[in-house]
């Protein structure tokens, strides 16, 4: 079983809330943030981004860490952000062309993770882990949400369900890409009481997204109770759950600045068969697309090539292993400067532009990994390769804030 539990969030006014919300912060640069706040006193990015706040700064200065405990004092202050007066669940649901996912707001346990419970995919990187971390700290509060998935039971799907067609949504607006984002406020006693029974039917939970924050949110936890300052609050950390069954991956593209040997196709074909194609993107597993002086290849991967682990054989561990470390010498995608990923959502006619632009020399195109793939490597206890899930819609940051009550 996994433990929820609701808590008093800090979240806008309801009339802001569209004004407040933005993107979260590790998908765009401190330039981006700052156009998209720009003329926009609300934005969250003042308070997830606040460099924007101090021009010229470097991001992880700790001056940027106190600018954002600072403005979000202001935003409370100014009637912005307002905090729950009785702990409460949130339902929090995303339509994207014409698809819809709904997750639970609820807070988690740190002791849980700790017991491997809630189950990670991905390794993380520690400077990513003390940015948060002094974020967090900064600001006594989880900032932002960690995307989880698990297997829904029936009972909690008919209690959301339920929800949502009896009451009203809190929030409703459409943002980023077109992205409808509803609101629902979950604070029936009895319904409250319930989530924590019905998810004894859970074994455990996924991280989807949000690796870094999960590492950074149960770190301070851990130390904040070493340090004997710790509360009930501080051994929980935000996170929005979804059922498995309603998202979709897409695909993690790559791009590359490297020098192409003439024995490129040479090399690749140990592995693939390769043909030259009209198709920009794969239309199954196995199968990856090239971009290169123009032209699109499709590599498909040999049957004896596919290892039998549920890491090998994904089709980003087979570029990795056959392409990427064989042919280009790439071996850590996480700090080699030669490779770039793309989320799938640019579509991969932004692969043509960089190429074309002679900013990177070729592309890769690559299929989705699946949720299934994803549970099953973690369940497994296995690390996927950086970089091989792109989760769409995106969770935005700014609706949902968790006091720690340590300060």
């Amino acid at each position: 079983m996994v433990q929820v539990f609701p808590f008093k969030a800090i979240r806008p006014e309801a009339s802001l809330a569209e004004k407040v919300a933005e993107l979260p912060y590790d998908v765009v640069n401190s330039q981006e943030a700052a156009a998209f706040a720009q003329d926009n006193p609300y934005s969250y990015f003042h308070i997830d981004r606040s460099e924007i706040d101090l021009p010229g700064i470097d991001p992880y200065d700790p001056q940027v860490y106190q600018k954002a405990a600072e403005n979000l004092v202001s935003f409370q202050e100014a009637g912005w952000l307002i905090q729950e007066a009785a702990p409460a669940y949130y339902l929090y649901e995303l339509t994207m062309a014409g698809r819809s996912q709904t997750g639970l707001v609820a807070c988690t346990s740190i002791d849980d993770y700790v017991a491997g419970k809630i189950k990670k995919h991905e390794f993380t990187r520690p400077e990513k882990e003390i940015d948060r971390i002094n974020h967090i700290l900064a600001c006594d509060a989880n900032t932002s949400p960690i995307f989880l998935s698990y297997r829904q039971p029936a009972a909690v799907k008919e209690a959301i369900d339920a929800w949502q067609a009896e009451h009203a949504p809190i929030y409703d607006f459409v943002s980023y890409h077109e992205v409808q984002h509803r609101v629902w406020l979950i604070d029936d006693p009895t319904l409250v009481a319930s989530f924590a029974q019905q998810f004894q039917a859970v074994d455990a939970l996924y991280i989807a997204d949000g690796h870094h924050r999960t590492e950074s949110a149960v770190k301070v936890g851990l130390q904040k109770r070493a340090d004997g300052q710790s509360s009930q609050e501080s051994d929980r950390f935000l996170a929005i759950l979804f059922p498995e069954n309603e998202l979709a991956i897409w695909e993690y593209n790559r791009v590359l600045r490297v020098p192409v040997p003439e024995t490129f196709f040479e090399q690749a074909a140990q592995h693939f068969t390769i043909r030259e194609t009209t198709r920009k993107k794969p239309a199954q597993r196995g199968s990856i697309h090239l971009y290169l002086n123009h032209a699109w290849w499709e590599l498909t991967i040999k049957p004896e090539a596919v290892p039998q682990d549920a890491v090998g054989q994904l089709d980003v561990s087979l570029l990795q292993q056959y392409v990427l470390a064989d042919i280009f010498a790439i071996q850590d995608v996480r700090t080699d400067k030669r490779i770039d990923f793309v989320g799938g959502i640019r579509g991969p006619e932004e692969l043509e532009r960089l190429v074309d632009s002679g900013e990177w020399t070729l592309a890769f195109s690559m299929y989705p990994t699946q949720m299934a793939d994803l549970l099953a490597v973690a369940d497994a206890g296995e690390i996927m390769p950086p970089k091989s899930t792109w989760f769409e819609p995106k969770l935005l940051s700014g609706l949902f804030l968790h006091d720690l009550e340590t300060n």
